[in-house]
């Protein structure tokens, strides 16, 4: 899924579009299949019962609740949280009623790493932390292939057409020591 274009400024364009991993999902699902058996088992030990409309009612009443609060409130957390790098900044945006967001300049980015455990290593994810010179580390759990991320993200900083360096009419600095030319002898 594109992100939308309207968001972009002249000439940048995504490189990277990513939600959180699935994983963030398996405690909701679990919980959607526990409360379905739930309430099926609910239901045919409700049938046998002289108020068995009411129990209906509750049981239906309980189990929509706690669907909704348990299952499809993570769910649309998970799809409307983007991590999304362009050529030009990384933003970052979730929420679904409230939205919050934040993007950093490419050029503002000192450094990037990650850090993945046991489990975070086993399906494929991490938090990717970046650091620039005036605010702490920003910590984004939960990254699909955080080392391809990181990687990607690295290259994008230290290529990124934007900084100083790479401006033309620029020159690198030359390097700090020449050593003589000894003639093809060592």
């Amino acid at each position: 899924m594109a992100y939308p274009d309207d968001l972009l400024s002249d000439g940048e364009r995504v490189v990277l579009h990513k939600h959180p991993h699935w994983k963030m999902l398996l405690l909701p699902y679990l919980v959607l299949v526990v409360v379905l058996g739930l309430g099926i088992w609910g239901a045919i030990l409700a049938q046998d019962l002289s108020w068995a409309t009411i129990a209906w009612i509750i049981i239906g009443a309980v189990g929509l609740i706690l669907i909704v609060w348990l299952f499809f409130m993570p769910f649309l957390r998970w799809r409307t949280t983007h991590f999304v790098v362009t050529t030009d900044r990384v933003m970052y945006r979730v929420g679904v009623i409230n939205r919050t967001g934040i993007d950093i300049p490419l050029s503002r980015i000192s450094s990037v790493r990650f850090e993945h455990g046991l489990i975070d290593r086993i399906v494929g994810c991490g938090t990717l932390i970046m650091e620039s010179s005036a605010q702490e580390p920003l910590m984004f759990d939960d990254i699909p292939g955080v080392e391809k991320v990181q990687t990607l993200l690295y290259r994008e900083v230290n290529d990124n057409p934007h900084d100083d360096f790479h401006r033309p009419g620029t020159e690198p600095a030359p390097p700090t020591q020449q050593y003589p030319d000894q003639g093809g002898r060592r």
